[in-house]
């Protein structure tokens, strides 16, 4: 095997298990078989372009993901102007903070506009833990049943599997940021 093949093998396993899958539970969401899936992570087996993009798409990563490194301490800087945006909801953005993926975080910054918010419904994603902190401006956030109120440098923890949902009620911008471990993407 090849220094890469071995490499990818370990990107794999590593990609798996902090997502908290199984090697069957990575097999069936690729459309691969599990042998196949041990054989690769063990550096017994080679992967295909096809199977490599079957398997980054099962892990919510792309196949420059699973074949990059982790060379040194530093990972990168992002710059701010460089990072990718998802919208959020009405009037707000989501954009990640670092490059991912990261081992063990998803780190991402929401901007809201006065009365933005991360959609008209609660959501949940994953079994992780999530810390939310507002960095600057006045939220609310619902977390189940509860809705809190929170103002510049208060946070919060919780679970990512407890519906929540995030608006702006302040008469200015406000920023957020949420950590999120393991990874939920």
């Amino acid at each position: 095997m090849t220094e890469v093949e071995v490499h990818l093998g370990r990107r794999i396993a590593e990609f798996r298990e902090l997502r908290g899958l199984t090697l069957r539970g990575l097999a069936a969401n690729a459309g691969v078989s599990s042998s196949f899936l041990s054989q690769l992570e063990n550096s017994r087996a080679s992967a295909s372009i096809s199977s490599m993009r079957k398997i980054s798409e099962a892990l919510g990563v792309s196949v420059a993901d699973l074949l990059g490194s982790h060379n040194g301490h530093a990972r990168g800087v992002v710059r701010a102007q460089d990072r990718p945006e998802y919208p959020s909801g009405a009037g707000s953005t989501k954009f990640v903070i670092a490059q991912p993926p990261m081992r063990n975080l998803e780190i991402y910054k929401g901007v809201f506009e006065p009365g933005g918010s991360t959609g008209d419904d609660l959501y949940s994603h994953g079994k992780s833990q999530e810390i939310f902190i507002v960095l600057h401006g006045t939220v609310e956030l619902s977390l189940g049943t509860e809705v809190i109120r929170m103002n510049a440098d208060d946070s919060i923890e919780y679970l990512s599997s407890v519906p929540h949902r995030v608006i702006n009620v302040g008469d200015g911008q406000a920023e957020v940021m949420w950590v999120t471990s393991p990874p939920t993407a």
